[in-house]
């Protein structure tokens, strides 16, 4: 605001004989107050002699109201007429004189100049439109009665009073409202002192500059560094979201919701975005206020977004949409919420801006995230849209990557779930109890499995390994290792030649896989066969820890025996032990995740496995998550199957056994030896077939065989024949011509029984067949 210099005309006996309109503004006074009074009368003090004698410096007058006003004045003399004498023109041009008062007033920054008791002196234009007033209105007046009572406008004060006491400047940053602004702003304010020619201090002056956009810019710039710690902590897409509504509110939205397309939330390829209108599934939002009173739509809900509406266009134009109070659509929008939920219309009300955001991540759209203000005074503007993409952006990746575990944590473990034992078969040789649980870490799905296998002779093979890493490739490895165990324990072979094919297999997978010659896959098995009739088990591991074993009325016991190296490894044997089990040992076989953590003491977890076999349970499958319980802990961070036997026997009464000497006479007596002994057992309606079985078999023993030759009958679930002989040579089936007298032996015993087959023993070989028992 430019002025006039504020002019008095003094006449040669020092009273005012004239007043200019800016000497009025500056004191107070009219000029009907004061001209052809003495001047001396605005006095407010003497005037220094030094000043006097230059006729120029610092004069103190009185206000009007009563304050002291400090100015510097210019006394020009004037002479009359005759060349006397006549008085003096003074002069005290308040904006300064030229180009500096100019600057001062056309400033950019707030800056004002205050008397020693806090009064205004001096406004520029910046200032009065910070104040909201003119700078007529303010002159004179004491600082406190012109702002609000706050803590802010207190410490502005101080700082004034302190420069006008100590006379040293000072500089600080408030974060402040002003009473013509409708926010609160950063203020940079600088407080210098003001002194006379002398050296006497005569007021403050005071700059204020505006670094609200800074401090605005370094807030969002705070906000993404926050966020990319905040979001994304755990890969779960909900809590992802979550996390983006925490980072949002309040100090950059009242009131932010997260709805993401629903094949985010499930396993289903993006499809395109419609056209038409948008289905949305509610998946977080919050509220600066108690109880999301601005929420339509309920947590987990689905909601029906039309083509205009801001999360509809943004999501179709993959960009940030702004809406305010007033437009069109923000008008339809909020008409579109308070019809859906009438209780949140109050909260609404206040409702002036929104933004919706797209999230997006490597080049899909998810979801969309939409921003209302309802208590921040500041509309959202182009700024606040960079930033809402830029946050955007970086939690859609979060939740893409979450939305991506997720779709392979459930692939792998539906791949695994597919690949285990559903079902159990039911075996007279062992009841069985088993657990499998996939570990709760961001690893994945790892490679743990489990087997029961039935075998010739009512016996059972026992399986547990663990493939190492997690994921799709630990499962499907694990697949085939599965499949290649039971197709070796098919061949009926022992442990641990078993296991040494299983090796091999595993070093050409792994080459296959790696394209290398030989690749240490880190794959572990335990291989165990338990034989009901002996009661002996017989098992070899490759790299795998060793079975628990609780006799009936005893304690666990670890099975002593050789590890072996694991699996991939080549070129070193694997040791087969063996032991014989009483009628109702447990047998404990498990994977390394139920022991060993990199927090828990592997010795201590041990105890507790012991103890927790060895404890009363109702059941076997009691006894599995009573064992779970005792020894894992509630986030155990691997795989763990743990597979449960107690073994049965069977008894002399439900097994015959008859020494075969090699003389094909003997054939008729040993056909007669096995009926009578299926009369004994009543099953008297398969004794035709078994007969014909016996009598094939046996004389194949005898012709191609070698001595001792031994025949035996069980009656287990089936009925079993076996026929053993000391020839490692393997018969097999064979088209017999039309004139060939022998050759359909073993073709006969495969029409007449379920299954047959042959299986190599330390002392030559058995031939078997199984056939079903008659019903009843």
């Amino acid at each position: 605001m430019k002025h006039g210099a504020a002019v008095a005309v003094i006449d040669a006996l020092g009273r005012v004989a004239g007043w200019s309109e800016g000497a009025r503004l500056l004191t107070g006074h009219s000029a009907g107050d004061v001209v052809g009074r003495p001047a001396t009368g605005l006095l407010a003090g003497d005037i220094p002699h030094d000043t006097l004698a230059a006729r120029a410096g610092t004069v103190a007058l009185r206000h009007r109201d009563g304050h002291r006003i400090d100015l510097a004045l210019t006394a020009c003399p004037v002479t009359g007429a005759d060349g006397e004498p006549a008085g003096f023109v003074v002069t005290a041009d308040p904006t300064g004189a030229g180009l500096a008062g100019e600057a001062f007033e056309q400033a950019s920054m707030s800056m004002s100049v205050f008397d020693l008791e806090q009064r205004y002196l001096r406004l520029n234009d910046a200032a009065c439109k910070v104040m909201g007033l003119p700078e007529t209105a303010l002159i004179g007046r004491f600082f406190p009665d012109t702002v609000a009572d706050a803590e802010y406008n207190r410490g502005f004060q101080h700082h004034l009073r302190q420069v006008a006491e100590t006379g040293l400047p000072v500089r600080y940053e408030s974060f402040a409202a002003a009473p013509a602004l409708h926010r609160e702003h950063l203020w940079s304010i600088e407080m210098w002192p003001l002194r006379s020619g002398s050296g006497e201090l005569t007021g403050v002056a005071m700059a204020a500059f505006d670094n609200s956009e800074q401090y605005w810019a370094r807030r969002r710039l705070a906000l993404l560094n926050e966020a990319a710690i905040g979001i994304g902590t755990t890969l779960d897409v909900v809590r992802t979201a979550e996390e983006l509504i925490d980072i949002l509110v309040p100090r950059y939205a009242d009131f932010a919701s997260v709805d993401l397309l629903d094949w985010v939330l499930g396993a289903d390829e993006p499809p395109a975005i419609p056209d038409g209108d948008v289905l949305l599934h509610r998946t977080a939002h919050g509220s600066s206020c108690e109880g999301n009173p601005g929420a339509a739509v309920r947590i987990g809900e689905t909601d029906v977004y039309p083509p205009d509406s801001p999360p509809a266009r943004a999501l179709r134009e993959g960009r940030s949409v702004l809406s305010q109070a007033g437009e069109p659509e923000f008008v339809e929008w909020l008409e579109e919420r308070n019809a859906r939920s009438p209780e949140g219309r109050p909260f609404r009300q206040d409702v002036h801006s929104i933004i919706a955001v797209p999230l997006r991540a490597r080049g899909t759209t998810l979801g969309v995230a939409v921003c209302v203000r309802t208590a921040h005074p500041d509309a959202y503007g182009p700024d606040d849209a960079v930033f809402a993409e830029e946050l955007g952006s970086r939690a859609a990746v979060c939740i893409d990557n979450a939305r991506r575990f997720n779709r392979e944590r459930s692939t792998a473990l539906a791949l695994q779930h597919s690949l285990l034992p559903r079902g159990l078969p039911g075996q007279a040789a062992v009841e069985v109890a088993h657990r499998y649980l996939p570990c709760g870490s961001l690893a994945g799905i790892g490679g743990d499995w489990f087997d029961v296998i039935p075998l010739s002779g009512g016996r059972v093979a026992l399986v547990v390994g663990d493939v190492v890493g997690h994921g799709i490739q630990s499962s499907a490895t694990m697949g085939r290792l599965r499949t290649a165990v039971r197709t070796l324990a098919d061949v009926d072979l022992p442990p641990d030649e078993l296991l040494t094919h299983l090796d091999d297999l595993v070093i050409h997978l792994s080459a296959e896989d790696s394209g290398e010659e030989v690749a240490e896959l880190g794959a572990t098995c335990l291989y165990a066969v338990y034989d009901p009739v002996s009661r002996r088990l017989g098992l070899a591991a490759a790299g795998h820890p060793a079975p628990t074993v609780v006799l009936p009325g005893g304690a666990a016991e670890p099975v002593s025996m050789s590890a072996g190296p694991p699996l991939g490894v080549g070129g070193l044997p694997f040791e087969a032990t063996e032991l014989e089990l009483p009628e109702g040992s447990v047998v404990a076989l498990y994977t390394d995740g139920l022991l060993e953590d990199r927090d828990r003491d592997l010795d201590g977890a041990t105890e507790d496995l012991h103890r927790a076999l060895t404890a009363p349970a109702d059941s076997l499958d009691d006894l599995c998550d009573s064992v779970l319980k005792a020894v894992l802990p509630d986030q155990h961070s691997d795989d763990v199957a743990l597979l449960l036997v107690r073994t049965r026997a069977l008894g002399a009464d439900r097994v015959a056994t008859w020494d075969v000497p090699p003389d094909p006479a003997e054939v008729a007596a040993f056909r007669q030896a096995a009926g009578e002994q299926l009369t004994a057992w009543g099953l008297d309606e398969a004794a035709f077939i078994t007969e014909l079985v016996v009598s094939e078999l046996v004389t194949n023993a005898i012709r191609y065989g070698e001595s001792p030759i031994q025949l035996r009958l069980i009656r287990d679930r089936a009925l079993i024949c076996e026929v053993s002989d000391a020839s490692s040579t393997s018969p097999h089936l064979r088209r017999a011509n039309a004139f060939d007298e022998g050759g359909r032996g073993l073709l006969l015993v495969a029409q007449l029984t379920q299954r047959w087959g042959s299986r190599q023993t330390g002392r030559g070989k058995t031939i078997w067949a199984e056939q079903a028992l008659p019903e009843g």
